[in-house]
Parts: C-alpha cells; sequence; structure tokens
C-alpha cells in the first residue's frame, strides 16, 4: 500500500470543520433569538435540523481523505447549502424576507465557499461565492441589492484569499513530494553504491585485470567486465532529470552515455534547461560520439564536459582520435554528409546557440556546443 504523504491543506479542512460547527451553533443562536419574529417556527428549527445533519455528514467527508481529494463533496455541499438557503421560506415567507427577515442559514452558507476554495483554488472559491451570492440576491430581490453587497463581497474575498493560500500550499506539497522522493532515491542509489562498490565492483576489477594479465580468450573476458563495471557506475552516477515544470537536469540525461571508451564529467549540481532545448542538445552529442566511433579509430576515446557558465551551457566532446582538418570537415558536408551540418550544426543552430569546431591530424576532434541559458 502507498504510504500516504503528510497533507499541506489539512490544516485548512479542520478549519473549514470547526467553521462548519460554529457557524452551525451561530445559525441557531439568531433563531433564538429571532424566536418571536419568526411566522413559522416549526419550519425553523425543522431548517436547522437539516442543516445540523448535514454540518455532520460534511464534517466527516472533509475530515476523510476520500472527502478532501474528492470535488464531489464540496460541490454536493454548495447544491445542498442552496437548498438550505431557500428553505428559509419554511419559516419565513418570501414576502417578509425582501422586506428584511433574515436568512437563516447566515453566515453558515460560506461553508461550500471555503470548500471549493480549498479543493479547487481561486476558480472554485469564486465559483462557490458566485452560486451563493445569487441564491441570496434571489430571495431578497434585486431591490435589495445594495443592502447584501457587504455580503458579496466578503463571499468573493473569502473565496479567493483562501483559494490562492490553497494553491501555493497545493504547489509547495508538489514540491516537497519531489523533494522527498529525490532525497530518498539519493539515499538509495547511496546505499546500493557502497553494496555494490564492497563486492560486485572489486570483483569486476579483479576479473578485469586477471584477464588482461592471462591474455588469449580472456581478454574477451576482461573486456566485458571492463564495460559492466563503466555500466554500474553510470548506474550508480544516475539521478533524477526531471526538475519541475519544463526544466530538465542536463546532466541526468548525459550521464547515460557513459562507457569504457567515453567518459562523461558533469558538475556536482544540476544544470537545468528546457526540456526541449536539451533534447537537442543530447542528440547533437550522440551524434558527436557517433563520429567518433566512425571515423576516429577504434582505439579513440572520448571525453563528454559540461560546464555551466551561468548565462550559457556549453557541453564539450573531445576525442584523442586520428583528426582531421576543417577543410575536410567542409567537404563532407558539400557532398551530402549530413551527420555533422545538420545533426550537430543545424541542431544547435536551431536553438540560438554556436558550435566550434576543432581539430588536426593526429590531434584528434574536439566539438564545443554552447546554448544560451533561460
Amino acid at each position: 500500500m502507498e504510504r500516504e504523504t503528510v497533507d499541506l491543506l489539512q490544516p485548512l479542512w479542520r478549519a473549514l470543520v470547526v467553521f462548519r460547527v460554529i457557524t452551525w451553533a451561530f445559525a441557531c443562536f439568531g433563531v433564538w433569538s429571532r424566536w418571536d419574529g419568526i411566522v413559522r417556527p416549526s419550519g425553523a428549527l425543522l431548517l436547522l435540523a437539516v442543516m445540523g445533519a448535514w454540518t455532520v455528514v460534511s464534517s466527516i467527508g472533509y475530515s476523510r481523505r476520500w472527502g478532501r481529494r474528492n470535488t464531489r463533496l464540496a460541490f454536493a455541499d454548495l447544491i445542498v447549502t442552496v437548498g438550505c438557503m431557500y428553505a428559509t421560506l419554511w419559516a419565513q415567507p418570501l414576502v417578509d424576507i425582501r422586506a428584511g427577515a433574515s436568512v437563516l442559514t447566515s453566515v453558515w452558507a460560506a461553508g461550500p465557499v471555503l470548500a471549493l476554495a480549498i479543493s479547487r483554488g481561486r476558480d472554485g472559491g469564486l465559483l462557490g461565492a458566485a452560486t451563493i451570492s445569487l441564491a441570496l440576491l434571489s430571495l431578497r430581490g434585486v431591490e435589495n441589492a445594495a443592502e447584501i453587497l457587504a455580503n458579496v463581497q466578503l463571499l468573493l474575498v473569502a473565496g479567493l484569499v483562501v483559494g490562492y493560500a490553497a494553491s501555493t500550499l497545493r504547489q509547495a506539497g508538489a514540491r516537497l513530494r519531489k523533494a522527498i522522493a529525490a532525497e530518498s532515491a539519493t539515499a538509495e542509489r547511496l546505499r546500493l553504491s557502497r553494496s555494490i562498490h564492497d563486492g560486485v565492483m572489486q570483483v569486476l576489477a579483479q576479473v578485469q585485470r586477471r584477464g588482461t594479465a592471462i591474455g588469449g580468450d580472456a581478454l574477451e573476458l576482461a573486456k566485458l567486465a571492463a564495460e559492466q563495471e563503466v555500466a554500474l557506475r553510470t548506474l550508480m552516477s544516475t539521478r533524477p532529470t526531471a526538475a519541475g515544470g519544463d526544466q530538465v537536469d542536463l546532466c541526468g540525461l548525459l550521464l547515460p552515455l557513459a562507457t569504457p571508451r567515453v567518459d562523461v564529467v558533469v558538475p556536482a549540481g544540476q544544470v537545468l534547461l528546457p526540456a526541449a532545448t536539451a533534447d537537442e542538445l543530447v542528440a547533437a552529442v550522440k551524434e558527436a560520439l557517433s563520429n567518433v566511433t566512425k571515423h576516429a579509430g577504434t582505439e579513440a576515446r572520448a571525453w563528454v564536459v559540461v560546464e555551466d557558465l551561468g548565462d550559457a551551457v556549453v557541453v564539450s566532446i573531445r576525442d584523442d582520435g586520428i583528426g582531421t582538418t576543417p577543410a575536410r570537415l567542409e567537404q563532407a558536408r558539400v557532398d551530402g554528409h549530413l551527420g555533422v551540418s545538420q545533426s550537430i550544426r543545424g541542431r544547435i543552430t536551431d536553438l540560438g546557440g554556436t558550435v566550434t569546431v576543432r581539430t588536426g591530424p593526429g590531434e584528434g576532434t574536439e566539438w564545443e556546443l554552447k546554448v544560451i541559458a533561460p
């Protein structure tokens, strides 16, 4: 069963439950204080009983996870509350209400406004406030609109303020859950890293050394051990790429590219870029590494280095292969070899960045991909 995380909105729901109970008691006091002016007292008592029963039901719902996470209860609360407002007609004729008699639900009617604001944010609060205000206006009559203006304003302000607070807390809760998940993943990765380093990594390193020393068929075994060692190191260093919104960590996307012949060096902190930009940059790096495999020589090694300059991000891909000349690169573009012109230069140019290449016979090749950070 999934462990329930801390709900930062829970204090607001608890406050709503307290508000419901207190305002119901306030409505009861209002009926008692105006008892002599009520035309049908039995209707008033029946209305208070209905309000009390719904206060119990809604309070239980708002105290439970299903009631807080499902907005249907808040909408049901709105419908029942509007019905109770009109049920004032059980106790008072419409003529008396429009002449100044009180709507017996009083402040209790603001409950669903707060519930919708907590569950749906600003828009839910405004919807609830508008609905209760229209119901109040229809009971009081348009001619009394000026008299209920203060109540309408309070409902709108309550919906806006509580809705904004709930939305802020909900966003903070989402960020907190991500931070907790990332911290848990990091802790688990560190625990696994220690276990792997103390056992599997040492065995692979020993197999690699012994296989290289023995030679012959054992060289293939040593090569496989080296590949698995790099794969495990990459797995242990892998970190989450999502960073909230449209931002991703470029380092998390590049680290899996490490192989026995490719070293990936990244900053300790995150290097955040828009997801689309990061994807294009990673694709360009993959194409550059593909060129190393095809043209630099079978024994060539490559290094991918990420630098965060604050206003820009630079990714360098360098190899120690046979190298080439800028003229040959240009000729390859002219001859229709599109890997350089489109997959590397084209991608970075489309991002508004720049590409610099340094190469020479016997000197290897270095690509420098620079994009502007947002």
